[in-house]
C-alpha cells in the first residue's frame, strides 16, 4: 500500500481530532464550514487508513500503545516533513559522520541529504540506506537486527551494540509525541532504546518533528527534550513549550511556508 494523498481540510481535521480528543461529526462540520455529509466522506477515509477511530456519534485517535500505519504516516504533513527536512540537511556540512534512525520525517531528511558529499551514515533504517546509497560519496552502514517488515526499520540488540561502536558528528533522530513539559515520547519500546543510543553515541542530536507531533499521547518516554540539541519544526510551539526549550538549552529551528528557516527566538 503506497502513501495515503490527504487534501488539506483533512490533513487539518486529523490534527483537529488530535487535540480535541474526542468529535462529533457535527461539530467538525461547522468547524470546517461544510456539510455532513462531506464530513463523513472525509471520515471515511481517515478511518480506513487508521489515522482516526470511529466511535458513536463522532471520531477520535487511535490507541495510544499503537502507532498509526506506515503508509498513513507517509501522507501526513508531507509538505511540512519535507520543509523540516530540507532546513535541517542545511545545518549537515559535507564530509560529517551522523546517525539517522527511523520515521517518514528522518527519510525525507535522508532525501535532502543526497546533494551532499563525503557522509559517513549509520543507520537502522533500510530505507534511508537503500536511498543514500545513490550517492558515490557516501559510506552508509546498515545497522544489524531484526527487520520490521511495516517500515523496514532493523531493531533490537545487534542494532544497538552497532551503535554504541561510533561516536559521530550528528544524530538524527525522530518521535511520535511530544509532550506539554517536553518529555519525548513514542510506542515502541527497542526503537526508543534504538534512539537513546544514537542520542548517548552523538555530539549533536537533531530532533525532526512536525507540529501534529506536540501533545500527542504514546505510551514509551524517550527522554526529556534537553536531551535534543535542535528542534526541527514548522510551527513555532506554544509559550509554555518555548519555555521549556529554552530552560533546556535546546535551539528551534522554524521551516516557514516560505522555504526559509529560522531560529525561534
Amino acid at each position: 500500500m503506497g502513501a495515503i494523498a490527504l487534501n488539506r481540510r483533512q490533513e487539518e481535521l486529523v490534527a483537529y481530532v488530535r487535540r480535541e480528543g474526542f468529535v462529533s461529526v457535527e461539530a467538525l462540520a461547522e468547524h470546517f464550514e461544510v456539510t455532513p455529509q462531506t464530513i463523513r466522506r472525509d471520515l471515511a477515509v481517515l478511518c480506513d487508513s487508521g489515522l482516526l477511530r470511529r466511535y458513536h456519534g463522532g471520531v477520535s485517535l487511535p490507541s495510544s500503545v499503537e502507532n498509526l500505519a506506515y503508509a498513513a504516516r507517509r501522507g501526513l504533513q508531507q509538505r511540512e516533513k519535507q520543509r523540516i527536512a530540507t532546513l535541517l540537511a542545511r545545518h549537515i556540512p559535507d564530509e560529517a559522520s551522523l546517525f539517522i534512525n527511523l520515521g517518514t520525517t528522518n527519510e525525507d531528511v535522508a532525501r535532502a541529504l543526497l546533494g551532499h558529499k563525503g557522509l559517513r551514515v549509520i543507520t537502522n533504517n533500510l530505507n534511508v540506506a537503500i536511498m543514500l546509497s545513490d550517492n558515490p560519496t557516501f559510506e552508509v552502514i546498515v545497522a544489524g537486527g531484526v527487520v520490521r517488515g511495516r517500515d523496514h526499520g532493523v531493531t533490537g540488540e545487534a542494532t544497538i551494540e552497532l551503535i554504541r561502536q561510533f561516536k559521530v558528528d550528528y544524530g538524527v533522530i525522530g518521535i511520535s509525541g511530544i509532550d506539554a513539559d517536553g518529555t519525548l515520547l513514542d510506542f515502541d519500546y527497542q526503537e526508543v532504546r534504538v534512539a537513546q543510543a544514537i542520542i548517548e553515541h552523538s555530539r549533536q542530536v537533531y530532533l525532526a518533528a512536525d507540529h501534529s507531533k506536540l501533545g500527542r499521547n504514546a505510551l514509551v518516554r524517550l527522554g526529556p527534550i534537553s536531551r535534543v540539541s535542535a528542534w526541527f519544526t514548522d510551527r513555532a510551539p506554544a509559550p509554555e513549550l518555548a519555555k521549556v526549550l529554552s530552560e533546556a538549552g535546546t535551539q528551534i529551528f522554524v521551516a516557514s511556508a516560505a522555504g526559509e528557516g529560522v531560529p525561534d527566538a
